[in-house]
């Protein structure tokens, strides 16, 4: 989540918002398909895919095209958003549960826009954001391979 807001920084203009608004949108399709029991392959190794592939990304420090970044992150929002509306717990109110996930979510994109902005201000903070990619890439690895 974080790194879809420092990606969005990264790109900059439009991507500083439509980026997040789009994973939050598709992330609530995906919370729907999820808290129907619609079943979706794959989930777990989606979301260890998405943080693998932002990683690359933030480390890549390439200027995507907004509408790449848009796709690109929704294709992954669906399966946050699977999780998220599959583990709602029985005796939650599903209004009330989904909310709390989004909100979430957003409070955690605007942190990551924020420190994407905040590192263009700081001498060396584009390159900290490119090594701090490049772990992430790596915990997105583990998960996928290691465990």
């Amino acid at each position: 989540m974080l790194s879809v807001g420092i990606l969005s920084a990264q790109i900059g203009g439009r991507a500083l918002w439509g980026v997040p608004a789009t994973f939050v949108g598709v992330m609530i399709v995906g919370g729907l398909i999820g808290g129907y029991d619609i079943q979706l392959p794959l989930v777990e190794s989606g979301i260890a895919l998405s943080v693998t592939v932002l990683g690359v990304a933030l480390a890549a420090d390439k200027n995507m095209a907004v509408v790449w970044a848009m796709l690109f992150v929704g294709f992954f929002a669906i399966f946050h958003g699977h999780a998220h509306g599959t583990e709602m717990p029985d005796i939650a109110e599903p209004l009330l549960y989904g909310s709390g996930f989004v909100l979430g979510t957003a409070i955690i994109h605007l942190s990551g826009v924020f420190i994407g902005l905040a590192s263009n201000k700081i001498a060396k903070g584009p390159v900290l954001l490119r090594f701090s990619g490049a772990g992430i890439a790596v915990i997105g690895l583990t998960m996928l391979f290691g465990g």
